[in-house]
């Protein structure tokens, strides 16, 4: 595996650390939308993380997840559970994000505080295993 690429990875996935972070401060700021806006990104960036292994990145999220799915959640590498995490936690941020008069709560924003996290424990051994190479 190219240095590079193992370098990029790491790279992604400090962004995916630093957004899960600001997701904690904001919704502890009462900012929810915000909030779950960067528990997606969080998600986003550690899913790219993996894909840059791969050598693969795309400019839209849903081809980013459907990679991911077809590579990694159908070939057994991840657990099945991850692509209705996925699924999820896209359709909460694009609601968050784009729909008018979208109501956050707390709630809906520590779930998704959460779900990060569990993808964060579902991927970091894989990523591990991987920046060792």
């Amino acid at each position: 595996m190219e240095i590079r690429l193992i370098e990029l990875s790491k790279y992604r996935f400090q962004c995916a650390c630093e957004n899960l972070n600001d997701a904690k401060i904001l919704m502890d700021m009462g900012s929810f939308k915000s909030s779950v806006n960067r528990s997606y990104y969080a998600i986003f960036h550690m899913l790219r993380a993996v894909t840059a292994l791969d050598h693969f990145d795309a400019s839209k999220h849903s081809t980013v997840i459907a990679y991911v799915n077809r590579m990694y959640v159908k070939e057994g590498i991840f657990d099945r559970a991850l692509s209705k995490m996925l699924d999820k936690a896209y359709r909460l941020r694009e609601n968050a994000d784009y729909k008018d008069f979208e109501m956050i709560s707390k709630d809906m924003a520590k779930e998704q505080i959460e779900r990060a996290e569990m993808i964060m424990t579902m991927i970091k051994p894989y990523l591990d295993e991987n920046w060792k190479l």
